[in-house]
C-alpha cells in the first residue's frame, strides 16, 4: 500500500489522533473505479471489444447489486494487471487523470464527499482505502482534496508495469491490516477514527475503529450495522438512516449508463 506524502496545505491539522478512512466504490464513487477506468483505456484502444464487454457487464452486476465478491474483485485485478503489463508507470498515471475528468468527477457521491469533508473541516486526516490500484486512489484522493490513499500495488520495474503484484489486493482483512499499520505510523487513536463501507467485505476495517458508517450498504452490511448499532447513510434514494429498510432501487443514470457501454460495444 502506498499513501499521500502530507494533507492539503489549506486544511490545518488540529485533532492529529483522529482520521476517517473511506471505501471507494460504490461509497465515495458511484460503481467501481476501475470499471470507470477501463472504459477510458478502452476509447484508447488500450484492449478488444470483447474485454469492453466483459467489463460493462461486470459493472452492470455491481451498480444493481451493490456488492463485490472474491470472484469480480480477482478478475478486474488480473484484467487490469493484464493490460497495463510493460506500459510506462507515468503514462498510465496521466491517463489516470484524464479519466478521472471524464468518467469519475460527476460519479463521486456528493453525501459522501460530504461526510469527508466534515473530517478534514475538523482538522482530522482523510484517507481513501480501496483495493482500486495505488496510482488511480491517489488521483481521486487528491482531487477531493483528501490525505491520501492505500491501494494496491502494482510492481514495476525500471518505470514500467511488470503485470504482477507486490503482495495482494488490498481487499477484505488486508483493508484493516493497512489500517492499523498506518494508524501505527501517524500516531493515531483508532477509537477516535472513522471507517465508511458500503461492502459487508469491509467488516473488518469499519470494527478496527470507533466510528463505523454503512454507506449505501449491501443487504449484508446493512444486517450487520443494524445488529452492532452502526450509523447508516444511503445516498442511492435520499432517504434518511433511519428509514432505510429496503434494497435501493437502480437509478435510471445508472441504466443508462450500462446501456451506452453495451450500445457501444455493438457499434464496434
Amino acid at each position: 500500500v502506498a499513501a499521500g506524502d502530507s494533507s492539503p496545505a489549506d486544511v490545518p491539522l488540529t485533532d492529529l489522533t483522529a482520521a476517517a478512512f473511506f471505501d471507494v466504490d460504490n461509497t465515495m464513487m458511484v460503481g467501481a473505479s476501475i470499471f470507470h477506468f477501463a472504459r477510458g483505456l478502452a476509447a484508447r484502444k488500450f484492449f478488444t471489444t470483447a474485454d469492453l464487454a466483459g467489463f460493462a457487464w461486470q459493472q452492470l452486476k455491481f451498480r444493481i447489486g451493490g456488492r463485490e465478491t472474491a470472484y469480480s474483485t480477482t478478475t478486474g485485478r488480473d484484467t487490469a494487471l493484464s493490460f497495463v503489463a510493460g506500459r510506462p508507470v507515468a503514462e498510465i498515471t496521466a491517463l489516470g487523470e484524464e479519466i478521472y475528468d471524464e468518467l469519475m468527477a460527476d460519479r463521486i457521491w456528493a453525501g459522501t464527499r460530504a461526510l469527508a469533508q466534515m473530517h478534514l473541516d475538523a482538522g482530522q486526516r482523510v484517507w481513501l482505502v480501496t483495493a482500486t490500484p495505488v496510482e488511480l486512489a491517489l488521483i481521486i484522493a487528491r482531487r477531493l482534496g483528501l490525505t491520501g490513499a492505500l491501494g494496491t500495488v502494482a510492481e514495476s520495474v525500471d518505470g514500467h508495469y511488470t503485470g504482477r503484484l507486490v503482495g495482494e489486493i488490498l481487499h477484505g482483512p488486508a483493508k484493516a491490516h493497512a489500517v492499523r499499520a498506518l494508524a501505527v505510523t501517524e500516531g493515531l487513536d483508532l477509537r477516535r477514527c472513522s471507517a465508511y463501507s458500503d461492502s459487508v467485505n469491509d467488516v473488518p476495517m469499519l470494527s478496527s475503529v470507533g466510528t463505523a458508517v454503512a454507506v449505501n450498504p449491501d443487504s449484508e452490511l446493512r444486517d450487520v450495522a443494524k445488529e452492532r448499532g452502526w450509523q447508516i447513510r444511503d445516498f442511492r434514494t435520499g432517504r434518511k438512516a433511519a428509514r432505510i429498510g429496503v434494497p435501493s432501487v437502480l437509478g435510471a443514470g445508472a441504466l443508462a449508463g450500462a446501456v451506452a457501454a453495451g450500445l457501444a460495444y455493438r457499434k464496434r
